[in-house]
């Protein structure tokens, strides 16, 4: 497999006037996500100012220049997620499509994960040891910046707002959380995160919940020797009866129906004589 290569990965934390610049060029590939606040950037003679949510991706060769100061009230904080990478892998990551030098995309805990992931790694040392995590887990996080950027790249405000009450759904759909919760977590009413996500999705909030637990089922009762019980349980359903129902509108068939058909299509052949 070809080579993807992590060569400095960090976060920082800037409370005062702050510049660095390659002006010679960069010699790697350099992602920078803006977590906090904001800053200037220069590539290339282009001026962007990057706020809280925006990607940068910059290739060897580009000239690059980073100011850090006060904006016009005052204010002086940045903060962000850094690397510097390089390999043939990630050479052909970024040749898959045309990317923009800065890009908006939302910051799901997943992705941050795997920066964070990928920070500590790094600090542990140990390159020979854990080379191939690292590298497993910087493609990892290429795949998902490539995900957020497509499914964001025709998002207004109202659609990015979207997709983060989404993203909460993906992450909890199977714990009990209240629909109060993802409104507070994106900044809207309870009203106007209903209505948000059905015009953008078709459907509801509830329902998209029950489809990821319903799909964490199904997925427990192949692989796993769990009781229905217990995974009625674990993915988020309040009881067995209502999972019961809810499976049976959607698959025409019982739970243990469902599984021992399965189960009978994964049974080893009989050995011919």
């Amino acid at each position: 497999m070809p080579e993807a290569r992590l060569l400095i990965c960090d976060y920082s934390y800037h409370s005062a006037t702050f510049h660095t610049s390659h002006k010679n060029g960069l010699t790697t590939y350099l992602f920078r996500l803006q977590t906090e606040g904001s800053c200037t950037v220069f590539c290339n003679g282009q001026e962007h100012h990057v706020q809280a949510g925006d990607l940068l991706l910059l290739e060897p060769g580009d000239v690059y220049e980073l100011q850090i100061r006060e904006d016009q009230d005052g204010r002086l904080a940045s903060a962000d997620y850094y690397m510097f990478c390089d390999g043939e892998w990630i050479k052909q990551w970024w040749k898959r499509m045309n990317r923009q030098r800065v890009s908006r995309i939302p910051m799901d805990d997943h992705m941050l994960g795997l920066w964070r992931q990928l920070l500590l790694e790094k600090r542990r040392g140990l390159e020979g040891e854990n080379g191939e995590l690292i590298g497993y887990l910087l493609r990892g996080l290429c795949l998902c910046l490539d995900r957020a950027m497509t499914e964001n790249k025709t998002a207004d405000r109202s659609a990015f707002t979207a997709l983060r009450l989404k993203r909460f759904i993906e992450e909890h759909a199977t714990v009990t959380f209240k629909l109060e919760e993802a409104a507070l977590h994106v900044g809207l009413s309870l009203s106007r995160a209903v209505q948000l996500f059905k015009a953008c999705y078709g459907k509801t909030m509830i329902q998209y919940a029950l489809e990821i637990r319903l799909n964490a089922a199904v997925e427990r009762m192949k692989y796993s020797s769990m009781t229905l019980e217990e995974i009625a349980e674990t993915c988020g359903f309040a009881s067995y009866s209502y999972f019961h129902r809810v499976f049976r509108s959607k698959y025409g068939m019982p739970p243990v129906k469902y599984r021992e058909k399965k189960q009978q299509m994964t049974l080893p052949a009989e050995p011919l004589p």
